[in-house]
């Protein structure tokens, strides 16, 4: 038998390599769903045996339902929290990464700038929140700013980081090779920073949630921020887990998308 013919029977073939990739799927999700499901199922048998009432811990089925009948309630705040998300990490995304990028490359700007924004960094956020309120009002501006300020530092050192990684000998070399600075930085620098970036960016993600919630928490007259403030107001403990249940939903989707943005952006780094 010749080396190719080995070669071609030894290889996989489509169909097993894709139902490999399906079954990691499936797997990927199963797991998580069992896991949620035995912690609610264990919730659900505690709650009534311990003799805790409901306005202190309410059972899954009791806050799941009050999910259900007030969908269109939930739904809408959800909307508005999740916009001010969004546009607060967007806006962070597009100014950091740049930004690191700059700094990095002009050492007059690390010495002079970075300092002062690692100053203003030690700042608690949640302290100046409430002046956002005074300055902006209960519009949607302050909360998109404070979802700024909490994703921007992380994602601005990761940039950085990223683009101090790779190794100067490298650029020498695209040099030698006559590369012109465009090309140099779309096909090198970038996909060199690329992981240290997303790394940043899936921690601001995180971040981004909470932003929004505590700008909603100082003022807000819209958002799940406000509504988890009005059930807290009458102890509807049902209305207050429904909420955070709404929270996580829409914190988990955000951090799927970004991890879909990081395959779309990463091809080189796909299992499989």
């Amino acid at each position: 038998m010749s080396q190719d013919s080995t070669a071609t029977t030894s290889a996989p073939s489509p169909a097993i390599t894709g139902s490999a990739k399906a079954g990691a799927l499936a797997s990927a999700i199963a797991w998580p769903l069992a896991s949620f499901a035995v912690l609610l199922l264990a919730w659900q048998w505690f709650v009534p045996i311990a003799g805790i009432p409901e306005y202190i811990l309410p059972v899954p089925s009791a806050f799941f339902e009050r999910l259900w009948t007030d969908r269109a309630l939930i739904f809408q705040h959800t909307l508005v929290t999740a916009n001010e998300i969004v546009l607060g990490f967007l806006m962070a995304a597009v100014i950091s990464i740049p930004l690191g990028y700059i700094i990095v490359s002009v050492k007059l700007l690390e010495k002079a700038i970075y300092p002062v924004i690692v100053f203003f960094q030690l700042v608690p956020k949640i302290a100046i929140a409430p002046l956002f309120v005074v300055w902006f009002g209960f519009g949607l501006f302050p909360k998109v700013l404070l979802t700024f300020l909490l994703c921007f530092f992380p994602t601005l050192v990761a940039s950085m980081t990223g683009f101090r990684a790779l190794d100067e000998r490298v650029l020498y070399l695209t040099r030698s090779m006559g590369a012109s600075a465009w090309q140099t930085f779309r096909y090198v620098r970038v996909p060199a920073a690329l992981t240290y970036i997303f790394s940043g960016l899936k921690v601001s993600a995180v971040f981004a949630a909470t932003g929004a919630i505590v700008g909603e928490f100082v003022g807000a007259n819209a958002g799940l921020g406000y509504l988890l403030l009005r059930g807290t107001s009458f102890l509807d403990m049902p209305l207050i887990f429904a909420c955070l249940v709404a929270l996580s939903f829409v914190g988990i989707l955000f951090s799927y998308l970004v991890d879909g943005l990081e395959v779309l952006l990463m091809p080189w780094q796909r299992k499989g």
